[in-house]
């Protein structure tokens, strides 16, 4: 069984995150969207809210397991029979970014990392865009999926 993680805070989930998600569970038997937990970390939703938004994205795909989790990625990988990390790539920073990561990971533990580009028409939007947008009361709902909605 190839099982994949796509690990996030999703604080909230985007568009963006949709689409890789969308596309990458064709890739796997099984994925996993593993909401990291960070101490350190001021979080506009609760982990509770964030799940839950995701759930109930993907709803109607058996394929798709949403977790929460502490600690390295790579940890969570080895403990849950895990062998790929899903990650989006939005820019070149981006790349190099994850790139590093990558090779981290992959020095620690026999994880290989898969690459998806994002949608041109998502590629512009990341959380911290959605988390000042609703901060400043604009249209937030034209960026993230259905079930994110502030009450």
């Amino acid at each position: 069984m190839k099982r994949a993680i796509f690990p996030g805070s999703f604080d909230p989930i985007t568009l963006g995150h949709f689409d890789i998600i969308s596309r990458g569970v064709k890739l796997f038997d099984e994925l996993i969207i593993a909401i990291g937990v960070n101490a350190d970390k001021k979080y506009m939703f609760t982990l509770e809210e964030r799940k839950k938004f995701i759930e109930e994205c993907f709803k109607n795909n058996p394929k798709i397991k949403v977790v929460t989790y502490k600690g390295l990625t790579v940890d969570f990988c080895l403990k849950n029979n895990v062998d790929f990390i899903l990650r989006g790539l939005r820019n070149p920073a981006d790349f190099e970014f994850e790139k590093a990561i990558a090779h981290t990971n992959r020095d620690l533990a026999p994880i290989e990392t898969v690459f998806l580009l994002t949608a041109a028409s998502t590629s512009y939007i990341s959380s911290s865009i959605v988390r000042d947008v609703i901060r400043n009361h604009g249209d937030y709902t034209k960026l993230v999926p259905k079930p994110v909605r502030i009450k």
